[in-house]
């Protein structure tokens, strides 16, 4: 009976998205699934003589499309490349969006492309979001800051540490492992928020070398956007956790962006340092979490590296209290989860 009722939910779906397109003025394309993602979310190209459109079906009820919408059109009117919205129908969660094409910054770098220029527009886009009034910021965004940041990054200690050592973590690991969070935050140096798009990666940008300027780097997934620190986007974007970005590719993002906004470099490198171990403990915890809960082992080779990162980071003397939790509760021996 479960499986029926999935079908007869699928069924559904398909009835209610085709019912969308013919009312878009899409009826009669062919429609072929393009890609899935981590959520409840699809996306199917629509081709007919003369175009292509992608629908996202996006079920209301698990995600809801308004955020999308409402980012990607403050994004194109920051005269950046989100995909334009078509159509809409958020009560049933459909979209009608611009096809922006496949060729992603992976698929590109993959291929042989021009990797200090895609990285050196990727910057640009940021430095645009920062150049804008209120940094880019929209009214209600969350704050990806202070306990956040923090509730964020405690999966080292529910899934990483307990994994390594063999035993349950104890409430003194996780609270003295929140206190160093918190005495490494208060080193974060006073500044503006930023809008930030969260996942700001190879694999949610596109390259669209026919646009001018910073319109050639096309955006995907910024539904999630908060607002926080200015490097966290920069942390995602050069420090990658599926790829290792050159040293030289690296430092000349970093000094591009830091030239552009005119912003002091002692205090972006410290708040740059600290986003960077934020956003590598979490993701430490989270792929250890996606081996044992979920099954998904792929990305435990991919550990080693975010590691190397994530001690480069705490490295800086901003972030010596949760230096000094690491050298204690996970030494150097127990970092070798996913290592061959």
């Amino acid at each position: 009976m479960a499986m029926d009722g999935a079908r007869s939910s699928m069924s559904d779906r398909a009835a209610l998205r085709a019912a969308f397109v013919a009312q878009a003025g899409w009826g009669g394309a062919q429609e072929r699934l393009l890609a899935g993602d981590a959520s409840f979310r699809k996306y199917f190209r629509l081709t007919r003589a003369g175009g292509a459109a992608v629908v996202m079906d996006s079920p209301a009820a698990h995600e809801p499309v308004g955020p999308f919408v409402r980012v990607g059109r403050h994004l194109c009117v920051l005269g950046l490349s989100a995909p334009e919205i078509f159509a809409e129908d958020q009560a049933n969660g459909f979209l009608l969006l611009e096809d922006l094409g496949d060729d992603t910054f992976a698929r590109v770098l993959a291929n042989g492309g021009d990797e200090a220029a895609l990285y050196a527009r990727a910057t640009d886009v940021l430095v645009t979001v920062h150049a804008a009034p209120d940094h880019g910021l929209l009214p209600g965004l969350g704050a990806y800051e202070g306990e956040t940041l923090i509730d964020a990054a405690m999966l080292v200690p529910e899934w990483y540490l307990p994994e390594a050592t063999g035993q349950p973590t104890t409430t003194e690991q996780t609270e003295s492992y929140r206190d160093a969070w918190r005495r490494c935050l208060a080193n974060l140096p006073f500044g503006g928020s930023c809008l930030l798009l969260r996942d700001y990666h190879k694999d949610n940008l596109l390259w669209l070398p026919d646009r001018p300027g910073v319109r050639a780097c096309g955006l995907l997934d910024f539904q999630d956007a908060q607002r926080g620190h200015p490097s966290y986007d920069l942390v995602s974007l050069i420090e990658d956790a599926r790829r290792d970005v050159p040293a030289k590719i690296h430092a000349a993002c970093l000094d591009r962006y830091i030239a552009a906004t005119g912003l002091d470099a002692r205090d972006f490198r410290t708040g740059f340092a600290l986003m960077a171990a934020q956003r590598h403990a979490r993701i430490i915890g989270l792929f250890v979490r996606l081996w044992r809960r979920d099954g998904k082992a792929d990305y435990l080779p991919h550990l080693p590296r975010v590691w190397r990162m994530f001690e480069r980071a705490v490295a800086h003397p901003a972030l010596e209290p949760l230096r000094l939790w690491f050298d204690s509760h996970l030494p150097p021996p127990l970092r070798r989860i996913g290592s061959l």
